[in-house]
């Protein structure tokens, strides 16, 4: 039940989101058996990283830098594009439903009875005699 191309390149990561896996690999080494509570653990990163300085951060900026990099040419590399497969230009048209044919007829004779409608009252006109 997987959404999507399993072949699609994974996304690229920001600048926070390799701190925060720095910040898991760390805590996994100081504690191995203590299981991460997500939402503590997500406040203390970003209080940790809102604290960083620029040149701390500079590391991670790199780092994202260089994973925008490879997505970029592997989303170059990678086959579909967007909007799936195209339509032929040169494919017949489906023939209008019967609604369709009797507008067509009836339209003119409902804006000549009646000038200066509106295209919104054309329609509702027709489809009240379309009803009946």
């Amino acid at each position: 039940m997987a959404k999507g191309d399993p072949k699609k390149p994974k996304g690229k990561m920001s600048a926070y989101s390799f701190f925060v896996q720095t910040c898991r690999e760390e805590h996994k080494k100081k504690n191995p058996e203590v299981p991460v509570n997500f939402a503590e653990f997500s406040k203390k990163c970003s209080e940790r990283w809102k604290t960083m300085s620029g040149k701390e951060k500079s590391k991670f900026d790199e780092m994202a830098k260089a994973d925008k990099v490879r997505y970029d040419r592997e989303m170059k590399d990678y086959g579909p594009a967007k909007g799936g497969k195209k339509k032929d230009p040169n494919a017949p048209k489906r023939p209008p439903s019967g609604f369709f044919l009797f507008c067509s007829e009836f339209r003119p004779k409902i804006k000549s009875a009646n000038p200066g409608i509106s295209i919104g009252d054309v329609a509702k006109k027709l489809g009240e005699m379309w009803n009946n």
